[in-house]
This record gives C-alpha cells, sequence and structure tokens, in this order.
C-alpha cells in the first residue's frame, strides 16, 4: 500500500508515531499531526437493462476483453453522481436507478473501488465518447464469458450476478 512519506500540508519528513489502536502511524512533528494514505475512489458500473437480461460491457483501451464502464469520483462528488456523470459522459445515457453492490480495493491503482448497478432504458441511443473503443449489449450468460479473465471487473459482475441468480 501507499505510505506518505512527506507531508502534504508543509513537506515535512515524516515520522512514525504509536496512535492507540492503529498502530504506528506517520506523523508530522511540525504540523502535530497525523498522516493517513492517500488514496482514490472510484466508481464500477454493471449496466443492465430494464428487463434485467442483458449487460452493457465496454471495451477500451486497445484491449480486446469486455469490462465494465468504470471512473473516479471527483472532489466534492458523491459516489452515486459519480456513476450518473461517467455513464452520460461515456455513454450518453441516463441511470433509472442505481444501487451499491459493494467495495474493493484495488492494489495496483491505489484505488477503493465502489460497484453499483445501474437501470438504464436500453431504447435510449448508446453514444459513446472517444475513451469506448466497443460496446455491446450481452446476455447474462454471454456477458458472463465476455468478461474480462482475472479481472476486478469480472469478480464484480459474477458476484453481482450469482447473488441475484440472472442466468437467463
Amino acid at each position: 500500500m501507499f505510505e506518505l512519506t512527506y507531508c502534504p500540508q508543509c513537506g515535512q519528513k515524516l515520522t512514525k508515531k504509536e496512535l492507540p489502536l492503529d498502530g504506528l502511524i506517520p506523523y508530522c512533528e511540525q504540523c502535530g499531526d497525523f498522516r493517513f494514505p492517500f488514496f482514490s475512489v472510484a466508481v464500477s458500473m454493471i449496466i443492465m437493462n430494464e428487463g434485467g437480461d442483458q449487460v452493457l460491457l465496454i471495451k477500451q483501451y486497445g484491449k480486446d476483453s469486455y469490462i465494465l464502464v468504470a471512473g473516479y469520483v471527483n472532489k466534492g462528488e458523491n459516489a452515486e453522481d459519480s456513476c450518473r456523470r461517467e455513464l452520460m459522459e461515456e455513454l450518453h445515457l441516463t441511470a433509472k436507478s442505481l444501487h451499491f453492490n459493494r467495495s474493493q480495493y484495488f492494489a495496483p491503482s491505489n484505488t477503493l473501488m465502489l460497484n453499483y448497478t445501474v437501470t438504464v432504458d436500453q431504447a435510449e441511443k448508446v453514444s459513446p465518447n472517444e475513451e469506448i473503443d466497443a460496446w455491446n449489449w450481452l446476455s447474462i450468460d454471454e456477458a458472463r464469458r465476455q468478461i474480462r479473465p482475472n479481472s476486478l471487473a469480472r469478480t464484480f459482475l459474477l458476484e453481482y450476478l450469482n447473488k441475484c441468480k440472472l442466468d437467463r
């Protein structure tokens, strides 16, 4: 996990100091404050049609496998608004409903991922931006097969589908 070496407030080199119940935590002698690790927060979305029998998956960055739509939470923005914004920015779709599924820390990008299920009107025209290489509405079974192997997107999608027993 990423650990701070210098105080983000004053630039002073941090030392380790015991904090009851938390252990050794980076501490700024100059500011007199503990400095907890920084990490990013992002949302990922399982986009479902209103019938609940199809999932919209995307391809990005020249990769040949499907993933979930995802994006970072902006400063001052809540996660639900991030879902709505990312959905509109990347696909020009409007969320009819959204529900939180679960979270998981993703070490490669030092990011806390928050996963949601978003329902959209499948009749609404998908108009992807330049970040999206390809997209497709897939049946539940096809989505299970096509989601990128060994990915957090796959973990989120399969856990959701298994929990909801969506195997039409």
